[in-house]
């Protein structure tokens, strides 16, 4: 039996298995995606599949069950930015947590109209908690050049939230003004930069 055959044979044998798996650990759209993440796991890896039918479903399980851990991990990571966008110039008071919910969705919102390269310039900063010479490592550019992608995306970010919250489409060409009166937010660093 070839690579293809012996993963074909594998996928029709335990798809449902682990679809049902993931279904139950998460919501049906999410499912999907721990499914085919298990399933390209177990293309890369096909010669540490077992052979055997019994012992090749909990493999499967096993790196579904990584897989949805990853998936949770990120879950919390965009959560904790969330909260700390959320908590700026007010420490001392607990986040309503209707609100926390509304800014991460607006966060996003504004972050998805981004260009990838920018989004990623943010997410590595900000979530992975990378100061600016691990991200230009990441992002591969030198350090100074990582500082003008960074703050040129926080620039685009806080116009698509200003935009957004004036109701209008973000004009990502050009930065928001700087007299503008609305609220300004921005990813920090943590005075790394």
């Amino acid at each position: 039996m070839d690579i293809e055959d012996r993963f074909n044979a594998l996928y029709r044998a335990h798809h449902r298995a682990v679809l049902r798996y993931a279904a139950r650990r998460t919501d049906p759209d999410s499912a999907g995606d721990v499914v085919a993440e298990t399933f390209l796991v177990a293309w890369r890896k096909l010669d540490d599949v077992p052979a055997d039918p019994a012992q090749a479903e909990p493999w499967l399980y096993a790196v579904a069950r990584r897989v949805l851990a990853n998936a949770e991990r990120s879950r919390r990571r965009t959560q904790r930015v969330t909260a700390r966008l959320s908590r700026q110039g007010d420490d001392d008071q607990a986040p309503d947590p209707a609100a926390v919910v509304s800014e991460r969705q607006r966060v996003l919102q504004a972050l998805s109209t981004l260009t990838e390269p920018d989004q990623e310039a943010l997410r590595l900063v900000a979530w992975e908690g990378l100061d600016l010479t691990g991200a230009a490592l990441a992002m591969g550019c030198s350090r100074s050049t990582m500082a003008v992608r960074l703050h040129r995306a926080r620039r685009r970010l806080d116009q698509a939230m200003n935009s957004a919250e004036a109701g209008e489409p973000p004009n990502l060409r050009a930065a928001a003004p700087a007299n503008s009166t609305a609220p300004r937010v921005s990813i920090s660093d943590g005075g790394r930069t």
